[in-house]
């Protein structure tokens, strides 16, 4: 069982860009599953074709233990396995720790077991990394981390605190870093501004996403790119970047 995070600003484009890798994988064969480690909850929005699913926390917080898994997991486009680990009470406790509380249940409940992925991608909110956001590269959560970024400077300074963390962690059999993913924003000096990034940190660049109005196109269809437009080149870049992942 193969397992990534893939970490970035909030609003950089992780859950679309996770939510077509999956799609790229599940279409050669692959099963698996996808769990957005964001309060927001959208991560696995486009492979559900926007249906409503009740999230990890939500459940707990409404009967305890005793919910059971088919509450919380729903089966997406091409057989993905789609998770939500959801949020705090808007103004009470604390994000971080909910991932942290969330992931802990699902695992309790046997959710690899039942459900068997090859590969399970979490989709991660990086602006702050505490300890709660970073349990999916450690404690064997993932084997790999990838970092999505702009050329815009905000996205730069989160994708740096990112690979800080995950350079904390080094040593002691935890994930570490595969790379960089730019989506790109058409900002001033973006390929370069990235490239430097990647040389600072000791990294590749492992795809790069054209900014393309395809994508929110396929957004407003409630779909993957490669479900509403499986022979667009974007779709094809989503795939190029599952191949990379995968080591083809």
């Amino acid at each position: 069982m193969r397992k990534i995070a893939i970490y970035g600003k909030g609003g950089i484009g992780k859950s679309t860009t996770c939510a077509n890798i999956a799609a790229a994988l599940a279409e050669r064969g692959l099963k698996v599953m996808q769990i957005g480690c964001d309060p927001k909850a959208d991560s696995t929005y486009a492979l559900r074709h926007g249906e409503v699913l009740p999230t990890v926390l939500d459940s707990f917080r409404n009967k305890g233990n005793a919910f059971d898994l088919e509450e919380v997991v729903r089966i997406g486009y091409a057989g993905v396995v789609c998770v939500e680990a959801g949020g705090p009470v808007p103004g009470v406790g604390c994000a971080g720790r909910g991932i942290i509380t969330a992931l802990e249940k699902i695992e309790a409940k046997g959710v690899y077991d039942e459900y068997e992925p090859d590969l399970i991608i979490y989709d991660v909110l990086g602006d702050v990394v505490c300890g709660g956001f970073s349990m999916p590269m450690r404690d064997g959560y993932a084997d790999e981390v990838y970092i999505m970024t702009s050329g815009e400077n905000m996205a730069i300074y989160a994708a740096a605190n990112i690979a800080m963390a995950i350079d904390n962690f080094k040593g002691r059999d935890y994930a570490t870093l595969g790379g960089l993913i730019l989506n790109k924003r058409d900002v001033r000096n973006e390929d370069a501004k990235v490239a430097e990034l990647a040389e600072d940190l000791n990294t590749q660049i492992v795809g790069v996403i054209p900014r393309d109005e395809i994508v929110t196109d396929a957004e407003e269809k409630k779909m993957t790119v490669l479900e509403a437009y499986p022979d667009s080149d974007q779709a094809d870049v989503y795939r190029r970047l599952a191949s990379v992942i995968l080591g083809d």
